[in-house]
C-alpha cells in the first residue's frame, strides 16, 4: 500500500507542479510522511523524482514562448552554489524554524494573490522592458531571490519552485504564466545538486523516487497544458487559493 501511495502522490504533485510551476517535492514530503515513510526518505526521495516532470512541463511552456531565459540563467548561476551550500548545512542546522518561516511565507504569498491580484494590472500596463535594457537593480533583486531560494531549497531538499514562482511574480513583477515557466526550468536544474548531496548522505530511497516519477511525468505535462490554456487572472486566483491552503497545511503539520 505504501508503494501505491507513493505512485498516487506522484500523480498529485506532477499535476500541481505542471499547473503551478513547481517541482512538487514540498507537497510530496508531508504526504509521504502521512503514509508512513521515515523522515529522511520523505524529505529527500521526492527531489530527484521531480526532475523529469519539471522538464516535461517546462517544455510545454517553452513551446508557448513563456520562458524568460535571462531569469532562468541568472537564477541557475546564483542558485546552484546556494543550493549546494544549503544541502551541506543540513548536517549542522535544525530545520524547524526554517520550516515555520517557509510556511508563513507561502501563506502570505497565497493571500496576496487572492486579495491583491496583479494580472489585470499587468495586462493593462505598457509593454515591458526588453531583457537588454532591464536596470541593474532588477538583476540584483533576481540574484537575491535565487540565492535565498537556493539555500532554502538545499536545507529542505526541494527544488524551490514553491518559492520561485511567487517570488518572480511578486518581486520581479512578472506575469503569472511566465513566472511558472521560469520556475519550472530553474527547479529542474536546482534539483540536481541537491540530489547529488542528499544521495551522498544516504537520504534517498530510489524505489520511492521511481514510483513518484512514474506518476508525476505524464501529469506534469497535463498540468502545464491546463495552465497555458487558462485565463491568467483566473489562474492567479486559483494559485493564491492553493498556496494559502498549502501554507496553512504546512504550518499545521509542523
Amino acid at each position: 500500500m505504501q508503494r501505491l501511495g507513493a505512485f498516487v502522490i506522484g500523480v498529485v504533485v506532477g499535476f500541481l507542479g505542471g499547473l503551478f510551476g513547481k517541482g512538487g517535492s514540498a507537497i510530496a514530503t508531508p504526504l509521504l510522511s502521512l503514509i508512513g515513510y521515515p523522515g529522511f526518505i520523505a524529505v529527500a526521495s521526492p527531489l530527484p523524482a521531480t526532475i523529469p516532470g519539471t522538464l516535461v512541463a517546462s517544455g510545454e511552456y517553452w513551446e508557448s514562448r513563456l520562458l524568460d531565459w535571462q531569469i532562468v540563467w541568472w537564477s541557475v548561476g546564483v542558485g546552484i552554489p546556494a543550493t549546494i551550500l544549503g544541502s551541506l548545512l543540513t548536517k549542522f542546522t535544525g530545520d524547524r524554524i526554517l520550516l515555520v518561516l517557509t510556511g508563513i511565507l507561502i501563506l502570505g504569498f497565497g493571500l496576496s494573490f487572492l486579495f491583491l491580484p496583479q494580472e489585470k494590472k499587468i495586462e493593462e500596463s505598457a509593454p515591458r522592458l526588453s531583457d537588454k535594457i532591464r536596470p541593474a537593480y532588477w538583476r540584483v533583486r533576481l540574484a537575491l531571490i535565487a540565492a535565498g531560494v537556493g539555500i532554502v531549497s538545499g536545507l529542505l531538499a526541494n527544488a524551490g519552485g514553491f518559492l520561485l514562482a511567487p517570488a518572480y511574480s511578486r518581486f520581479l513583477k512578472q506575469p503569472i504564466k511566465k513566472s511558472f515557466a521560469c520556475s519550472l526550468a530553474v527547479s529542474a536544474v536546482l534539483a540536481v545538486p541537491g540530489t547529488v548531496v542528499h544521495a551522498y548522505l544516504g537520504h534517498i530511497s530510489w524505489t520511492v523516487t521511481g514510483l513518484i516519477a512514474l506518476g508525476s511525468v505524464p501529469f506534469s505535462y497535463l498540468g502545464a497544458r491546463v495552465a497555458i490554456r487558462t485565463k491568467a487572472s483566473r489562474l492567479e486566483r486559483i494559485y493564491g487559493l492553493v498556496l494559502a491552503a498549502l501554507g496553512a497545511f504546512f504550518l499545521f503539520h509542523l
